[in-house]
């Protein structure tokens, strides 16, 4: 069984160890699961890199990426409005409004 070690993209930390299972609930939070079924959440994830070979997982966590991964959703289930873009572009004016 291949069980996997996951790190943050950014610093590198480890954040879990010997995952065997990895998925995304309905509303996108990203779900590890250890050999044990214990489970650890990750809001607002996005894998990054799977590498069977050494075991590793990496991962990008950002507030930006749940609001995303949520327009998709929409999108993809014909659901999304205009309010719903109109309120990710105010969270990207906002981001380019600090750099």
């Amino acid at each position: 069984m291949c069980e996997f070690k996951v790190f943050n993209k950014e610093n590198k930390d480890q954040i879990a160890e010997d995952v065997v299972i990895v998925e995304y609930t309905k509303k996108n939070v990203l779900i590890l699961k250890d050999v044990l079924g214990i489970p650890k959440k990750m809001d607002s994830a996005l894998i990054r890199s799977v590498n069977t070979l050494n075991q590793t997982l990496i991962i990008q966590q950002d507030p930006l990426i749940q609001d995303f991964l949520n327009l998709l959703d929409k999108k993809n289930a014909s659901t999304l409005k205009k309010e719903d873009i109109e309120t990710f572009q105010e969270k990207l004016e906002n981001l380019k409004s600090h750099i």
